[in-house]
Parts: C-alpha cells; structure tokens; sequence
C-alpha cells in the first residue's frame, strides 16, 4: 500500500500562505506522493507561484500538480511553471509521469479539464467561432486525458488527476445553474473505459468530497470542500 495526500484550490497570494510550509511538510511527513489539484495561486501571477514554491523547496516527497483557472487569470501560465518547476514540482498540462513510490510504479495523468457542462446543460459544438472554440479546448482536454491514461495502463497504480470535474456527483451542493461552468462529462468518457484507481479534482468550493464514474472513485479535494488541508488515500496495486 501507498499513501497518497491531496488537495486543490490552495490559493498561494491568499490569506493561508503563512500556513503553507507547514501544512506541506506534514502531507510529506503522511504521505509518500503529494498531488495538488490546480488552483495553486490566486491571480495566477509569478509572485504567488513563488510563495509556494518556497514552501516546498527541498521536500524529499514528489510532489505532482496541474493548473486551474486561478493560475491562468493574469496570463502568465510559462512564469507560474517555471517557477513551481524549479522548486522541484512536476507540473502535468496534458500529460502524464511515472513515479517510484515506495517500490511501486505510479502512474500519474495530469490535465486541467475544461467547462462543458452536463447532460440537460451542454455546451454544443455549433453556432459561434467563440463557441465552438471552447467546445474544441475541452475537447483537446479529454484527448489528452485519454492519451495518458493509455500510456500509464500497465502501472499497478494509475490516477488521473484534473482540475475541473469530470462528474456532478461531486458537485452536489454547487449551484446547478453554475455546473456548465464547473466541469464536463465529456472528460469522464476516457476514465470510464480505462477505470484508473484514483480520480482527483477541485475547483467546485461548495461541492462533494466523494463521488463516481461508474466504479470509479472519483473525490473533490478542493480545500473548502474537505474542511482540511490535505486528504490522504492509501492505495495498492492489482
């Protein structure tokens, strides 16, 4: 068995910075892989991204993380990368890694997902260039969540790890009104044919920390919805 420790939504620039360092280096003391499900900044500004990475710089655990909407606010996604690469995280934006943890290949697929909504309340792929650029994004997202999952099918442990939703059964409690803004179902397409053991996201404050995709646990580790800083899930191979 493996432990992993997850959250989303930390918002580096925010008021819990000083909190921070602590608070990673006991998900490395719990933990051997720390995931972060995207919203690592507030504004998406390199300074932010800096107080994080100063937070984790020298940690011995792996850490693993993708990008939310928050870290594309100012434009300046290439500088909140660097940044957080530099500090030894391993930034995944439509792509995956495989990790040694604890002797144990870990197969990890990073994507941001993207807004679509859900059945009775999709986004179509007709009417507007504007439009139909969003709908192609999200499906740039869900191809590239496929293609990861794909390359990590023969590790013992395989996660997928998003931003957005994939599912509304971790939305219950968000709004319906807002839930096309939210996530997307068109990205639980490839968790449902390749059945990964994990799947992480945030991004919903007010939505459910457990969910599915068929058999599939799905959970929100956004901070808010947790009430902690960290979740921490064991996992073991086949």
């Amino acid at each position: 068995m493996i432990k992993v420790a997850a959250a989303g939504d930390i918002h580096a620039g925010g008021p819990d910075d000083e909190r921070l360092a602590e608070t990673l280096a006991a998900a490395g003391r719990d933990a051997e892989l720390i995931l972060l499900a995207g919203d690592l900044t507030l504004h998406g500004e390199p300074e932010e991204a800096r107080t994080l990475a100063e937070a984790v710089r020298g940690m011995e655990t792996p850490i693993v993380a993708v990008l939310g909407n928050h870290d594309w606010h100012a434009n300046r996604r290439d500088e909140v990368v660097e940044v957080l690469s530099d500090a030894g995280i391993r930034m995944l934006d439509r792509a995956w890694t495989v990790l040694d943890v604890a002797g144990t290949k870990v197969g990890v697929v990073g994507v941001k997902g993207f807004v679509g909504g859900f059945p009775d309340s999709e986004l179509p792929d007709f009417g507007e260039p504007s439009l139909r650029r969003v709908y192609a994004e999200t499906t740039e997202e869900v191809e590239a969540l496929r293609r990861g999952l794909e390359a990590i099918a023969s590790c013992p442990v395989r996660i997928a790890l998003l931003h957005y939703a994939p599912t509304t059964t971790t939305l219950e409690g968000e709004p319906p009104v807002i839930w096309a803004f939210l996530g997307s179902d068109r990205l639980a397409a490839p968790i449902a044919e390749h059945r990964p053991d994990l799947v992480l996201h945030g991004h919903g404050h007010l939505g459910t920390f457990e969910g599915f995709i068929g058999a599939v646990p799905v959970y929100n580790v956004a901070q808010p919805v947790m009430g902690k800083d960290f979740w921490v899930f064991e996992l073991g191979g086949a």
